[in-house]
């Protein structure tokens, strides 16, 4: 059985990432001009992989008898990843994104340090997993921060 440290950070992990869905969703419905197609595909590639992290994460709730948090229970965290004033603003949306990935690669590195500590090779094989993704989101991100910070 994993630790109360694990579950907790299993239903923080989970929200973020439900959070992170809503929020790449609206962006990529909000930002306009012919420069913003290639974040808004790319956002809208990252809601599935997102809403795949948070089935994952609680499926493994569920199997420790633990339950992922309803929207009752929800806290909204992600402030830089709203939906700009100028929705031709595709930098402010790049920079929301890769803070939202350092958040969520700060959690699953935590994670996998409280899963080893509990003995629950289980979810320290998710984090690794999902960390792993969330990482090749950052570098993606940071590939789109670089070319619009050159323009």
């Amino acid at each position: 059985m994993s630790s109360e440290r694990v579950v907790d950070l299993l239903r923080t992990a989970y929200a973020d990432e439900i959070e992170t869905v809503m929020n790449y969703q609206t962006n990529a419905i909000v930002l306009d001009g012919v420069r913003a197609e290639e974040i808004k595909e790319s956002l809208k590639q990252d809601v599935q992989e997102e809403l795949g992290h948070a089935e994952q994460l609680g499926q493994r709730l569920k199997q420790l008898d633990a339950r992922p948090p309803g929207s009752a229970e929800f806290t909204a965290r992600q402030e830089s990843l709203q939906p700009p004033e100028d929705s031709t603003d595709v930098l402010a949306v790049i920079n929301g994104v890769l803070d939202a990935e350092e958040d969520a690669i700060a959690t699953y590195r935590e994670l996998v340090d409280a899963a080893d500590e509990a003995g629950d090779p289980v979810t320290e094989d998710l984090a690794v997993t999902l960390l792993s993704d969330e990482e090749a989101h950052r570098t993606e991100f940071r590939g789109f921060q670089k070319e619009y910070q050159r323009e």
